[in-house]
């Protein structure tokens, strides 16, 4: 099975959580996501830059500087974290086939208007999540989405 190359969505909420539970107000630095998250701090601040765009966080300058939620965890939706870093972009991971391709074409097209249906239920499953929900252990999940998508 194919595995998604972007990991921007799932670092995002992981950094997101470990914010959320920060009880001593301190900001964490870009080293400390970085490192719970394995990844670049770059990366990190590539990720929170959008979120920071969106007000779901806010960086702090100076020596006891670093990132901190801008808002409460229980009103952050995975659908929000999803939507700043998604975007626009194909969800399926859409290729340019050869323009004088009749088929090319239609497939093209077809399957453009699939991704946008595919984004939308997937922007939808995530809006019934939040940050909180992730920092507490997303409890009863199977419960929830059998609600939402009941088996045929």
């Amino acid at each position: 099975m194919a595995r998604s190359t972007n990991t921007q969505f799932a670092v995002a909420v992981h950094v997101l959580t470990m914010l959320a539970g920060v009880t001593d107000g301190r900001a964490m630095s870009s080293e400390e996501l970085s490192k719970s998250a394995n990844v670049n701090a770059v990366y990190v601040r590539r990720v929170l830059g959008p979120m920071r765009n969106a007000g779901l966080v806010r960086s702090r300058p100076g020596v006891n500087g670093g990132w901190e939620l801008a808002a409460d965890a229980a009103q952050i939706k995975l659908q929000q974290v999803w939507q700043v870093l998604q975007g626009a972009e194909p969800v399926l991971g859409l290729h340019g086939p050869d323009p004088t391709c009749a088929t090319g074409r239609s497939v093209q097209k077809s399957l453009a208007l699939i991704d946008r249906t595919v984004a939308g239920a997937v922007a939808t499953a995530l809006g019934h999540f939040t940050v909180q929900d992730v920092l507490k252990g997303v409890p009863d999940t199977p419960r929830l989405l059998n609600a939402e998508y009941p088996s045929s």
